[in-house]
């Protein structure tokens, strides 16, 4: 049975040594690359608007990831509530920017808890999503989850807008990294996510995960991921992710044998129909064109959408449940 790294930072002492670094960073939070430098240990709120606590919107088994992440038996996935970017067409806006209630949970032992039931529920593994702004608390749940029997490999399931010296400090905590890709140009970040140095933050970031725990995605013996790295790339309508940029830089900067989750599931969502460009869907056409761009940059571990696959990614968090699967509520 593979057994993560973490468990080996824990018992070694490692691990503690570790969150209290990060929680000491909380005092004057530096976190992510917002860099608010706010007291989130009092209370003081910043760009992502959490405190002390995480807050967890849901903790569900998710089937709708990428295949070597759902398996058989679902991803064991922890949507966080609240983000470092605000992007107008955010799928999971109800969380992201605005506030759900219902269900919403807080604190380190409920965060373990949580991880803990989704391992006794078998999933095959723990997909943490929207982590940037609450890496100290996700580090501090692992030590009540650790000793309490906590195996599942740890999915960091990011927009990429990450601080490079906080990955760091999670060097052997993350078994596979899965951020996204999201533009190529800072112009077009600033005005549709609210970030004007997103490129570089985000190119940095993915080198970082790269340098961690390299390209080549492990499959274990039930034919799911244990150890690696998926870089998602969301296909925007009009070329405004940068596709052909995006990709060039991660085939001459990190490598093309990095698996590559294209996506075709952008829809107008949140405020993105007050914005022209946006107001539309991605056509057949523009999403065949980016999975014919992954083919002649020589990207080998593609994973390729159904035009119509937009119609399986509407969650509703409202309800308390499963935000993707009404009938498990």
């Amino acid at each position: 049975m593979h057994v993560p790294s973490y468990v080996r930072l824990h018992d070694s002492g490692e691990l503690v040594r570790r969150v209290k670094l990060l929680l000491d960073r909380l005092r004057s939070c530096d976190i992510c690359p917002r860099d608010c430098r706010v007291d989130r240990m009092n209370g003081v709120l910043g760009f992502c608007g959490t405190a002390r606590d995480a807050v967890i919107a849901a903790a569900c088994s998710h089937r709708g990831e990428e295949p070597p992440l759902s398996g058989t038996r679902g991803s064991g996935t922890v949507f966080f509530a609240r983000c470092n970017l605000h992007c107008v067409y955010c799928q999971n806006y109800q969380i992201s920017q605005g506030w759900v209630e219902s269900g919403v949970a807080r604190g380190r032992e409920t965060l373990a808890d949580a991880m803990l039931r989704l391992q006794g529920e078998g999933c095959h593994n723990i997909n943490l999503v929207s982590p940037s702004h609450v890496v100290p608390q996700i580090a501090e749940a692992l030590l009540l989850a650790v000793p309490q029997g906590l195996r599942l490999p740890l999915v960091y399931n990011t927009n990429a807008y990450d601080s490079v010296d906080v990955l760091r400090a999670l060097d052997g905590v993350i078994d596979i990294y899965m951020p996204d890709l999201k533009y190529a140009s800072n112009a077009v970040a600033a005005r549709f996510s609210r970030v004007s140095n997103y490129v570089e933050v985000s190119r940095a970031a993915i080198i970082e995960m790269y340098r961690q725990v390299g390209d080549t995605l492990v499959i274990g013996p039930d034919g799911t991921a244990i150890h690696g790295l998926i870089v998602r790339h969301l296909v925007l309508p009009g070329g405004l992710a940068g596709t052909l940029e995006s990709l060039g830089w991660l085939a001459r900067s990190v490598s093309t044998q990095v698996t590559l989750s294209l996506m075709s599931q952008y829809y107008p969502t949140y405020h993105a129909k007050e914005y022209v460009v946006l107001s539309r869907r991605t056509s057949a056409s523009e999403y065949a064109a980016a999975v014919r761009m992954a083919e002649e940059l020589g990207f080998e571990h593609v994973w390729v959408q159904d035009p119509e696959a937009e119609a399986c990614y509407r969650p509703d968090f409202r309800v308390p449940g499963h935000p993707f699967e009404p009938d498990a509520r």
